[in-house]
């Protein structure tokens, strides 16, 4: 890795000097919270401060858990009692004093989710200005700005509910047309023949059951879906035969299915039903979501005096095509307005997400975009004197769009607040004003703090982070050879451009590129759909619980429960915490938690099992001389040396090789952090021969010297005879692989095409790809 190097940008004020105020540090006294071992701290306020360290060290146990928290709490106290109840309750964190906080704002990775309503335009608020703009400039116009909104009565379109898409019953997927319907052309099963509601079809004397319904008239037909007001049909049943009315099979199917919440069914009812449904563009609209009066506005003149744009051509437009096209509007009243949109879609382009449109569902944003749109709020907020808080903002970004973040970051210090970051970047790093180093190591090794200073200082330091600081990076010159290759043809999925591209089988493969470049796109839809079998490990939720543990998520505690089981001769339940052995004050939380309505609420230790979750009796059985909560509190190493159970003990390995070894088998999975999650949810798939790994950005969440372990797994992986493909943004990565698909050469509509293909050592001498320039300058 180059040495660290500082950013152009310069603090207002010298490190030396105290910041404007009173009181210019954060002070954090005896932080206990998760591993934090009695950790006090001085923050400067108006600076930019950078937390580092390994992965589970303890950097979001102070920043989040402890800073974060209290400061929303104590802001949360001086509303009255009536707006408290209705707010978020946190509960004060364990350490002895936090003094002089300020208000703190908190940008985490948190994926931004929302429902399908929820757009880029509509998260970021530009919309609302567009449909302003509309309202008072387009002609002819729909009328006030409501009226162009999708999510309002006035402009949503009547057939999709302004969702842009309508899910419809597959027919050719319900009915076979060359069966009749004795012979079953009813496939749908909940109708089909020799079920009661089948009976209708089957019975009605208005249809021959015994002839094929590809040969049914067109008014047939119309009676099987839709039927005809009063005809009778007979049903028979166990409470014997009766006359009810028919109802059609397309009738029934939207009463039961379409016009109801899908969620009151069971989950095995849902999972059917959806086997039978298609979505897609709303015919009425076309995917605009808006009605034909709201569509039928337009603003400016086209080519040769066309007609000019709708308000669904502007959010479909790439942001950065969108500005020029609202610049160019003059007149008296709308400019202003457009002139406010602009501001908001230049601070978006500014962060690099110029390649988005207005109506991108949020839903299908990455973490890291979803982050930086965030980001976008605050920057044009004229508040001051605030605490900004991220959450390694780099995720997901190129190092070329790095640089962008980092201008982000020092102009909200620069307006006069504290910005503090969780981040493993080196180029971030780079630019803090203080750093504070956690560790030595993770988990119950870490929680200490082991350097605080400047960046240049923590390149000379002797800590995990400033040692990967200094070494220097080379790429891989004696690459594998592929055994074969896998293709993906003719792709052209969102903003690929007709790719064909042969990915190496036998290697380890570094897809590269932009953001916004395809490369998700075309690793992890049109690879993985060309070839299902794949094994893909993305960054999708592992779907934790408050009793969640890694025990639970390996699958290793039932064997564990029946191993208990046969050695003292109870049954296994009573090693569950969730079942007969839990203890019955706390029912197996080991914690006690008290709602105080208007008051903060208060988590204590369970006085009976003081905290360990079963009951006493369960506590005296045990194996080997250890209980099964002496178990839960082992450390995979250490239960790696308990166990002899193969199962068991090759998952834990699994846990070894994704450098996890320091987790306990009982902690809760809600307090392990982002790459430590990651990690986790990779060792469930590994220990396959012959397979194709898939992993998206597997190094989010981790520090330098953990990127290490995790190529060391790749190469393992690679070497026990799979193929292995990542889509990364990390240098080192990209340095060790054994080949490069580089997208681009930008992002959008300016990407979607392979710019790169070869090894490392080709990259280097490679023209016109991003990653070629900074992985030139990262090996310099």
């Amino acid at each position: 890795m180059s040495q660290l190097t500082t950013g152009t940008h310069q603090p207002a004020t010298g490190p030396d000097q105290p910041v404007s105020g009173t009181h210019s540090f954060i002070r954090v006294v005896g932080a206990r919270e998760n591993n934090l071992q009695d950790v006090t701290l001085r923050i400067p306020k108006g600076r930019l401060t950078v937390f580092t360290g390994v992965s589970g060290s303890g950097k979001s146990s102070v920043v989040f858990d402890t800073i974060a928290v209290e400061s929303q709490r104590q802001l949360n106290e001086t509303f009255t009692w009536f707006v408290r109840n209705r707010l978020p309750k946190y509960e004060r964190p364990h350490a002895e004093a936090i003094e002089d906080l300020s208000p703190a704002i908190v940008v985490d990775q948190k994926p931004v989710g929302g429902h399908s309503r929820s757009t880029v335009g509509t998260m970021t608020d530009v919309y609302s200005v567009i449909r302003v703009l509309f309202s008072r400039h387009g002609s002819p116009s729909a009328g006030p700005a409501t009226a162009y909104s999708f999510n309002d009565p006035s402009g949503m379109c009547p057939e999709c509910d302004g969702l842009g898409r309508t899910v419809r019953p597959d027919w050719d997927r319900i009915l076979d047309p060359d069966l009749s319907l004795a012979d079953g052309a009813i496939i749908f099963p909940p109708f089909a023949a020799g079920t009661w509601q089948g009976q209708g079809y089957t019975n009605t004397t208005e249809l021959d059951p015994h002839k094929p319904v590809r040969q049914f008239t067109t008014a047939e037909r119309e009676f099987l879906l839709r039927g005809r007001p009063g005809s009778k049909v007979t049903i028979s049943g166990s409470g014997g035969t009766w006359n009810t009315d028919y109802e059609g099979l397309a009738d029934r199917f939207e009463r039961l299915y379409l016009k109801r919440d899908l969620s009151a069914l069971s989950q095995k009812t849902r999972d059917q039903v959806q086997g039978y449904m298609t979505e897609g563009p709303c015919p009425g609209c076309r995917g605009a979501r808006l009605n034909a009066a709201a569509l039928a506005t337009r603003i400016g003149t086209g080519p040769a005096g066309r007609p000019g744009l709708s308000i669904a051509d502007c959010t479909r437009m790439q942001i950065s095509d969108l500005i020029p096209v609202l610049k160019d509007i003059d007149d008296p009243v709308a400019t202003p307005v457009a002139a406010a949109a602009v501001a908001s879609l230049e601070r978006i382009e500014a962060i690099g997400l110029g390649y988005l449109s207005l109506d991108r569902e949020t839903q299908t944003l990455s973490g890291g975009e979803g982050q930086r749109l965030k980001m976008v709020r605050h920057l044009g907020s004229s508040l001051t004197g605030m605490t900004y808080i991220f959450d390694e903002p780099s995720v997901g970004l190129h190092p070329r769009d790095v640089g962008r973040l980092g201008d982000l970051l020092l102009r909200l210090r620069d307006k006069g607040n504290t910005v503090l970051v969780v981040e493993h970047d080196p180029d971030v790093i780079a630019l803090a004003d203080h750093i504070v180093d956690m560790g030595p190591r993770a988990g119950a090794d870490g929680g200490r703090v082991v350097f605080e200073g400047t960046p240049g200082e923590l390149a000379s330091a002797d800590t995990p982070t400033g040692r990967c600081l200094r070494r220097r990076t080379e790429v891989k010159r004696r690459t594998r050879t592929a055994t074969g290759g896998l293709w993906v043809k003719g792709a052209g999925l969102h903003n690929l451009r007709d790719v064909t591209v042969e990915f190496p089988t036998g290697v380890l493969t570094a897809v590269t590129g932009v953001a916004g470049s395809g490369k998700s796109t075309l690793v992890s839809k049109e690879f993985t759909a060309a070839h299902p079998d794949a094994v893909v490990v993305d960054q999708s939720s592992i779907g934790i619980s408050a009793r969640s543990t890694p025990a639970t998520y390996l699958g290793v505690m039932d064997t564990v429960r029946k191993i208990f089981a046969r050695e003292t001769g109870v049954e296994p339940g009573l090693f569950s915490f969730n079942s007969e052995g839990a203890c019955g004050t706390c029912q197996g939380r080991g914690v006690s938690y008290t709602d105080l309505a208007f008051m903060d609420p208060v988590t204590t230790t369970c006085p009976d099992c003081e905290g360990r979750r079963f009951k006493d009796e369960v506590l005296r059985l045990t194996v080997g001389g250890n209980s099964i909560v002496d178990v839960l509190e082992m450390t995979a190493d250490q239960a790696l040396g308990f166990f002899e159970d193969s199962g068991v003990r090759r998952r834990l390995r699994a846990l070894r090789d994704v450098g996890l070894t320091y987790l306990t088998l009982g902690q809760p999975l809600s307090t392990l952090s982002g790459g430590e999650r990651q990690r986790i949810k990779l060792a469930t798939r590994l220990h396959r021969t012959g397979a194709v790994y898939v992993l998206d950005e597997p190094t989010t969440g981790l520090h330098m010297s953990d990127v290490d372990g995790l190529l060391a797994l790749l190469d393992r992986l690679v070497d026990a005879g799979n193929t292995v493909l990542v889509v990364e943004h990390n240098l080192d990565v990209v340095a060790h692989a054994d080949w490069v698909i580089d997208l681009g050469p930008d992002g959008g509509k300016d990407g979607g095409r392979v710019v790169f293909e070869g090894t490392p050592g080709q990259l280097l001498d490679a023209e016109g790809s991003f990653t070629a320039e900074h992985l030139r300058r990262f090996v310099a």
